[in-house]
């Protein structure tokens, strides 16, 4: 089991949100944040907590804007370094964590955190049954991809296959948002079938709903 640290650097973003189990890549181009991925490099733990930006950020960007208080740590798995210092990473989510305080010292943003609990519970089969019924209804005369080999692993665990939807399938920020805020995965199971369930709506009623995924 990997060490979790009590604090870890923030990256903000505002139009994406990490989940335990998937792939994140990223490039970085920004001073601040090449100064982050050079220290996560040179430290052991090899974590980046990535946040969702919130309220009125754009007005200030480059200071401290608003975030959400709850994000994923994802760990670098690879980096690549680009002739003129910006770099490609791979970021691998590992835990959900609450910010507790932010802390200073570096050009860019690091907090101390409260790790979520792992959750190895798993779901009930009826909701893993219903997740499956309505992605698929989803995805229904589109090209799934990735997303519908996904839903024919039987052998994926529950948390996978959930974190995985949740990550990939084409919903707002917000909306993911409030899927990684879920306290258990059978809330976020629950959640992702509610956040289907809307979509499937919207569409029979003609309304913005003919959204894919990456």
């Amino acid at each position: 089991m990997q060490h979790l640290p009590e604090a870890i650097p923030l990256f903000p973003l505002p139009n994406a949100v990490l989940f335990p189990g998937v792939p994140l890549p990223l490039h970085i181009f920004e001073p601040r944040y090449r100064e982050m991925v050079r220290d996560v490099e040179r430290g052991e733990d090899k974590l980046i907590g990535v946040v969702l930006l919130g309220g009125e950020w754009r007005k200030d960007y480059y200071g401290r804007p608003e975030i959400y208080p709850v994000g994923c740590a994802g760990k670098v798995v690879s980096v690549e370094s680009l002739a003129d210092g910006r770099y490609n990473i791979l970021l691998h989510g590992t835990r959900e964590f609450e910010i507790a305080d932010e802390r200073g010292g570096h050009s860019y943003r690091a907090a101390t955190v409260r790790w979520r609990p792992s959750d190895t519970v798993g779901v009930a089969p009826l909701l893993r049954t219903r997740i499956h019924a309505l992605t698929q209804r989803y995805l229904d005369e589109r090209e799934p991809g990735l997303v519908a080999r996904v839903l024919a692993d039987a052998s994926l665990s529950d948390e996978l296959l959930i974190n995985f939807l949740c990550y990939a399938l084409d919903f707002s920020a917000i909306e993911k948002q409030a899927l990684l805020e879920a306290s258990v995965l059978a809330d976020r199971g629950a959640r992702l079938c509610d956040v289907v369930q809307f979509a499937l709506e919207a569409r029979r009623r003609g309304g913005e709903s003919d959204k894919w995924v990456h």
